[in-house]
């Protein structure tokens, strides 16, 4: 039988590489994002169902599930993959900024997810593939704001694993890097533009800056390459929760998870000593 799974932030990136994976693959794809106008080359493609979807309106999410539920006949998985990253000295945050990077990146999550289970519940299966990031894993300066609604990420998906799975649905996380070919860098570099630095953190920036500039020359992986673990991770039969996706941040992921917390601490505070 026909699956049909629903992705968010499709019009670009990791979203739009698995609109394509999956339609390739043989399933129904509900394509969302803020402007339809943006997927028309999706649109061209009789297995995608190309509509708006903001995860910061509750309206548009769920006219979303009802219009592809509609168009297909059922949802069998979700990738919440809409997000975007603040990058940037914490302290020269605003606090509505703040609260955009938590309503996109985790309430958004939440909503979808949310409105969503009933469907799910009343089928006796779904499967939820939550696009995390490394910086959900390991803490970065700079991106503090990012690494905390990530992390936030995490936390909720193994904690509603354990929920959903007396329901007979899975919950899986996705831990990509960077990669070569999306807009999310160019994204983080206009915010960080507007964000205002405070006196005193200038060498630390500049120091900081080298870092990532060296983070960067490591990528190598596509959004494509991304879009299979995505497809993998809902296809796979398993109950496994974490997928790191690229090979960029294993060193990174090993050190986190696999070596004691004051040698980690100590390799992550000598990387960043302005």
């Amino acid at each position: 039988m026909t699956q049909t799974v629903l992705i968010t932030g499709a019009s670009t990136g990791f979203g739009k590489a698995a609109a394509l994976h999956f339609a390739t693959h043989g399933w129904q794809v509900v394509a969302t994002m803020r402007n339809p106008d943006a997927g028309a080359d999706l649109a061209a493609n009789k297995n995608i169902l190309v509509t708006r979807l903001d995860v910061q309106d509750l309206v548009s999410i769920e006219g979303a599930i009802v219009e592809g539920i509609d168009r297909f006949g059922g949802i069998d998985a979700v990738v919440n993959n809409a997000g975007f990253g603040l990058f940037g000295i914490f302290e020269g945050a605003s606090r509505e900024k703040i609260q955009e990077q938590f309503d996109v990146n985790l309430f958004g999550v939440m909503d979808v997810t949310r409105a969503l289970l009933p469907h799910f519940r009343a089928r006796r299966r779904g499967t939820i593939i939550n696009v995390s990031s490394g910086a959900g894993v390991f803490g970065l300066p700079m991106i503090s704001l990012y690494n905390a609604s990530k992390f936030a990420l995490e936390g909720f998906s193994e904690s509603l694993s354990y929920e959903l799975a007396s329901q007979g649905i899975t919950v899986k996380i996705v831990e990509p890097g960077g990669v070569l070919d999306t807009k999310f860098g160019a994204r983080s570099s206009d915010e960080f533009g507007s964000a205002c630095v405070p006196a005193g953190y200038e060498d630390f920036v500049t120091a900081t800056g080298k870092v990532f500039e060296g983070l960067r020359a490591s990528r190598h992986a596509t959004s494509e390459d991304v879009a299979k673990v995505i497809f993998e991770a809902t296809t796979d039969g398993t109950d496994r929760l974490r997928y790191v996706a690229t090979d960029d941040i294993q060193p990174l992921v090993r050190a986190r998870r696999e070596t004691s917390e004051e040698a980690y601490m100590h390799f992550m505070r000598e990387q960043f000593r302005a």
